[in-house]
């Protein structure tokens, strides 16, 4: 049995995926306690952005939505899918349009912090109080420099 993997993309203005992301990160928020958004600013922010999402056989298994300055607001990866390379692919889809890719991470999200820092990234700075229940951020950076093309071409054999 042959498996497909598709990228696809909802530019700015467009939401055609935007009902199947948001499910997506709701059974992570109610399984893992993160990705807490609420729907209207979930939405909105999604309308705003770019949004780059990977289907294996028509399930959608993992998407990235980033800013036009490279901030990453939401990634996500079905957590069944998680180790099969597409948090790696939808990072490298991000950081193939930008200089420098950036986010910030629960600091009690200890497996989006390992990933992360796996691929690259370097915490900045811990901000307090960051999310709106009062839990603690990391920002973290990923590039510029050489290094950056170097790591995405990486990512993207992987």
């Amino acid at each position: 049995m042959s498996v497909t993997v598709e990228k696809r993309v909802d530019g700015p203005g467009t939401s055609d995926h935007a009902d199947e992301a948001w499910k997506l990160k709701e059974r992570i928020r109610r399984e893992e306690g993160v990705l807490k958004q609420r729907k209207r600013f979930f939405m909105d922010a999604y309308r705003r952005a770019t949004t780059h999402l990977l289907y294996l056989d028509d399930d959608l298994v993992g998407f990235a939505t980033v800013r036009r300055d490279g901030y990453i607001l939401f990634l996500a990866v079905s957590p069944e899918r998680r180790g099969e390379g597409f948090g790696r692919r939808l990072v490298a889809e991000v950081a193939e349009d930008h200089r420098t890719v950036t986010c910030h991470a629960r600091a009690t999200n200890e497996r989006a912090l390992d990933f992360y820092e796996a691929i690259g990234f370097e915490i900045k700075r811990r901000i307090e109080h960051y999310y709106e229940d009062n839990g603690d951020a990391y920002y973290l950076r990923l590039g510029p420099d050489e290094r950056l093309r170097d790591r995405l071409s990486e990512l993207i054999r992987r």
